[in-house]
């Protein structure tokens, strides 16, 4: 079993975006992905868990999760590009499932991961969307943190 260190989180989040991007274009099935990116990549510095709870997940809530950051798009969800979308998700997902995850760590590795594969400056406007996010979803954290 793999640590839950920050850095084995990291390198999750990093295959999957690769791993949402993947599935988003090609609509191949979730399984086949997964067992793609087990063989193809060194697993043991990734946090596996996290890794399949949200490869898995994303899709299962994907209406609710288009739903909860969808309303703050100044554009269609079906004009985002494919990396911004699956970051959305994704962040959508840890902010709504995963209160363990700090939501300011939620919106932090979105955005690093979007300087890394997104589009120039997409990183703005996934931040922007996320902080909406995060203040409806984690009010009381929210609210904690700017009172300090």
């Amino acid at each position: 079993m793999v640590l839950s260190l920050p850095s084995t989180r990291r390198k999750a989040r990093q295959l999957l975006v690769q791993a949402l991007y993947q599935w988003q274009l090609s609509g191949s099935d979730l399984h086949s992905i997964e067992a793609e990116f087990f063989v193809d990549n060194d697993m043991r510095k990734v946090d596996t868990e996290f890794f399949r709870e949200l490869l898995h997940g994303i899709p299962r809530h994907l209406d609710e999760l288009d739903a909860v950051y969808g309303c703050h798009l100044d554009r269609k969800n079906t004009d985002l590009d494919p990396v911004s979308r699956a970051l959305l998700r994704m962040g959508s997902y840890e902010l709504c499932y995963r209160i363990d995850v700090p939501y300011k760590v939620a919106i932090n590795e979105a955005v690093n991961l979007a300087k890394t594969f997104g589009p120039t400056d997409a990183y703005k406007y996934i931040n922007g969307i996320l902080d909406k996010v995060a203040v409806e979803r984690r009010a009381v954290e929210v609210k904690a943190a700017r009172a300090r």
